[in-house]
């Protein structure tokens, strides 16, 4: 019987390689190109003809846009704006790539710690790189809480500096453990309900109970990961 863990496994399907580096295509790779592909073809349609009433796409898109809009101006401020388009491609790339993963046969790539780990790095190098644009050398007040007595900022500062430097670990780490997680233990319950046959019927309703809580859960990891892009943009744009 097949292992729980089995479905996580990255399998090449196009092999390449290049100087003795494997840059194979593999599954993971295709269902990135699928999620990219499916909010492409979302956001395209959803705006093609632009209506007074808006259809049903549109109303999906205008909702996202709204949504992610929203989040910025809450945790980032209006200056956030000028970084919709990434937060969105974040927020969409991981929504999808979570709900893409639901599909039986699919293969979810947020469950990678390779994946969610270099996402979480671009953020964090890419909200460094503003905070110093913005502010200069300043932006190391970040690491001084404000009101703290200079006498203990030596122990302060390392602590501070530790914990903005975990950030993106923290980050990645949740997303990843989340939805492998979730996604292993609907498969355990899901082999219970074929090995007890006609008696599995039992496993069949948590299983139906842990898909509703694993949509949730998907939409919620996406939420979660694009809030806090946005709450350390506010600490690059703000500071304290």
């Amino acid at each position: 019987m097949a292992s729980p863990l089995d479905q996580f496994i990255i399998k090449p399907i196009i092999p390449i390689e290049i100087a003795g580096a494997d840059l194979s295509f593999t599954n993971s790779a295709l269902w990135m190109a699928i999620s990219v592909a499916a909010i492409y073809t979302l956001v395209m349609l959803g705006t093609r003809q632009a209506a007074l009433v808006p259809g049903r796409l549109q109303s999906v898109v205008e909702l996202s846009y709204e949504f992610v809009a929203s989040m910025i101006r809450d945790n980032a401020g209006r200056e956030g704006m000028k970084y919709f388009p990434i937060i969105f491609s974040l927020f969409m790339f991981i929504l999808f790539g979570n709900m893409l993963g639901m599909i039986p046969g699919s293969f979810t790539f947020t469950s990678h710690i390779i994946v969610t780990f270099f996402m979480a790095a671009c953020v964090f190098v890419t909200v460094t790189v503003i905070g110093f644009m913005k502010h200069g050398l300043h932006f190391l007040t970040l690491f001084t809480p404000p009101g703290a007595p200079k006498a203990i900022w030596p122990l302060l500062v390392p602590v501070e500096i530790l914990s903005y430097c975990v950030r993106p670990i923290s980050l990645s780490v949740r997303l990843f453990c989340n939805m492998l997680a979730g996604l292993t233990m609907m498969k355990v319950f899901a082999t219970f309900a074929v090995a007890l046959g006609i008696f599995g019927f039992a496993p069949l309703l948590i299983i139906i109970a842990l898909t509703g809580l694993k949509i949730l859960v998907a939409f919620l990891q996406a939420y979660i990961f694009t809030v806090l892009t946005c709450v350390y943009l506010h600490d690059s744009l703000h500071l304290h």
